[in-house]
């Protein structure tokens, strides 16, 4: 039995642990004698559908405030209490579970340097490490200097045998915009995106049961984990409701798990008197819900993208750009190849967001042509993970996937 360990990056929203999540699912239904221990801070993991043959260790929670700024989100202790208590966590899983292959979600050095120790074990091992990116992590200028300022570009040298990046080089190289070293470099593997795919039949049957018939159109609103989606989902409330024609189609809208109770309560009254809206607080259906849909209006988190890429829906995506610029980078450059619609949020208006809604419906309709993406980006982390779990790593790689 071949033993992974996986440590993912969870201090803001759902995004990142659903993201490993995935990629942990894939590895178990495609490599044999498999077991892996996924460590996780994240607040909602307990609620989350999980594979066989995978455990948990819950860490202490932390939230992200800022750009590297971070406090503890339950404990009343100091960061620097929590982040050495959550260094001893890891390094004893590190030490107790003996991994064949440490797979590291996002930072290399993980939050405030807290897998330092367990790097210090894993030299005592014969554990292979790998580093998963997703396409784009912030600005590039950001990203260099704390990456700097933290030592994560050392330890991407010195730590670990192959970084691969889940996207396509030529929407986001970040071996050239995070200024790689000629090591780092050499060992990055582009895989694509994630597809996230959904039945015909879940399609029909989701309509079903909300009853909306051939004819009708769909539009599912969703803000991810929705900790900070109100602003987009009020908007396009409001743009509904102002709109006279808004019975030309319907709509579902999901608030997301951690979408504060004042927040969700307020859209649910939004939505009280209009016959044309579903309201859920959150849903474990969303891939279902959105191959149903015919439009989706979210927010620019990466496995959001990757569903409405995989299903290839219109979408109208409003993303955040504070504190990271991550989701903004993402939809504008998405946008300039035509495979989504992006609002800036300082510019979003409930009258812009409806105009780009009825757009994005008339595109669908016509089923104009999308351009190609690379949505292979599991298989190809697999092909890679089994290939360091068996023979060690020392095959070619090709660079592209």
């Amino acid at each position: 039995m071949k033993r992974l360990l996986v440590y993912s990056h969870d201090t803001y929203g759902l995004g990142n642990v659903r993201r490993m999540l995935a990629v942990s699912e894939y590895l178990l239904d495609v490599i044999p004698d498999l077991s892996i221990l996924l460590i996780t801070g994240s607040p909602v993991i307990h609620s989350l559908r999980l594979p066989e043959k995978l455990d948990y260790i819950k860490l202490p929670c932390l939230h992200r405030v800022g750009r590297g700024e971070y406090t503890t989100r339950y404990l009343s202790a100091s960061l620097d209490d929590v982040i050495r208590l959550r260094a001893d966590l890891i390094r004893a899983a590190v030490a107790g579970f003996r991994p064949d292959l440490f797979l590291v979600d996002k930072k290399p050095l993980g939050v405030k340097a807290e897998l330092a120790p367990a790097f210090q074990a894993i030299d005592r091992l014969t554990t292979r490490t790998v580093l998963v990116l997703r396409d784009i992590l912030d600005d590039p200028t950001e990203i260099r200097s704390n990456w700097r300022r933290y030592g994560h570009d050392r330890a991407m040298d010195q730590h670990y045998d192959e970084v691969l990046v889940l996207g396509e080089r030529r929407i986001f190289d970040p071996v050239v915009e995070y200024g790689f070293s000629a090591n780092a470099a050499a060992k990055t593997v582009f895989c694509g995106y994630i597809r996230r795919a959904s039945s015909p039949s879940n399609r029909n049957e989701v309509r079903k049961r909300l009853g909306i018939t051939d004819a009708e159109r769909l539009v599912l609103v969703t803000p991810g984990g929705g900790h900070d989606g109100y602003e987009v989902m009020e908007a396009f409330l409001r743009g509904r409701r102002d709109d006279a024609a808004n019975a030309g189609f319907r709509s579902v809208v999901v608030c997301g798990p951690e979408m504060p109770v004042r927040d969700r309560e307020a859209l649910r009254s939004r939505t009280a008197d209009d016959p044309g809206v579903d309201f859920f607080e959150s849903t474990g259906e969303m891939p279902d819900l959105m191959s149903a849909s015919d439009l989706v209006v979210a927010m620019g988190g990466y496995n959001t993208i990757c569903e409405i890429l995989s299903l290839e829906k219109a979408a109208v995506i409003v993303p955040r750009c504070r504190p990271t610029e991550e989701q903004w980078m993402r939809a504008e450059r998405m946008s300039r190849l035509g495979l989504i619609r992006a609002i800036h949020p300082d510019k979003l208006t409930p009258a812009l967001l409806m105009s780009a809604v009825r757009d994005g419906l008339v595109q669908q309709s016509a089923r104009c042509v999308r351009p190609h993406i690379d949505l292979d980006g599991l298989p190809r982390v697999a092909a890679r993970v089994s290939s360091l779990l068996h023979t060690g790593g020392q095959d070619e790689r090709n660079g592209e996937g």
